[in-house]
């Protein structure tokens, strides 16, 4: 770990160091320079406002020295904005670099942790383990295979003779139910309003014919 942070730790630290003192330092200047600029802005104008009472006077000598005054602090001001537009041009490209030597040294640790890992981890460790994991299972299983097994009376048992009994007793109750009777659904009365029924029909009186026909079968039964 020491020499981890020996090889990525300082430098990195001492970069981030140096452009944070950088930055801070161009801030400073930055703030300088707009302090002067407002200054001289307000020179400016007052040498403007100068002029213009001189001019109002008929001073025109002194009109014109107070409006050579002015651009003289106008050519400043332009310098001074010229310094400022430098320094922040100075201040984005440091940023920009402090990012760019944040995200390499982040990249550079993590291909260091990967390869650190990959030491810790070799092909023959990784085939070592799964052999292990392998055997351990192939082990329970035999393990529970024996558990499962039947003991005593019934590991004699034939599988198969105990599978074409029970097709023989599924046969039987399938042929019994075939051959139960279908029982008929119950008949329930109806019933029929008195008014309703059906009349009964009378009996006939007996013909000359109906007595004559009895007459001959009691002939023929003596």
């Amino acid at each position: 770990m020491s020499m981890f942070n020996r090889i990525f730790g300082k430098p990195k630290e001492q970069a981030n160091s140096n452009a944070l003192a950088t930055l801070d330092k161009l801030n400073e200047t930055l703030d300088m320079l707009e302090k002067k600029e407002k200054v001289l802005e307000k020179k400016a104008a007052a040498e403007l406002e100068r002029a213009k009472e001189f001019s109002k006077a008929k001073n025109k000598r002194a009109a014109i020295q107070a409006l050579k005054r002015k651009k003289l602090y106008e050519q400043q001001i332009e310098q001074l904005g010229n310094f400022q537009l430098r320094i922040h041009d100075q201040m984005i490209m440091l940023e920009a670099a402090k990012a760019t030597t944040e995200t390499v040294d982040a990249l550079r640790t993590g291909a260091a942790a990967m390869k650190a890992m990959q030491k810790a981890t070799n092909i023959d460790d990784v085939d070592k383990t799964m052999d292990e994991i392998n055997e351990q299972t192939e082990n329970m299983k035999q393990i529970q295979d024996a558990l499962s097994a039947p003991l005593g009376a019934a590991a004699d048992f034939d599988e198969d003779e105990l599978e074409a009994e029970l097709e023989e007793l599924e046969g039987a109750e399938l042929e019994s139910q075939l051959l139960e009777p279908v029982a008929a659904p119950p008949m329930h009365p109806v019933h029929v309003p008195a008014n309703k029924q059906p009349a009964r029909p009378a009996p006939q009186k007996a013909t000359a014919e109906d007595d004559e026909l009895a007459a001959l079968q009691a002939e023929m039964a003596l």
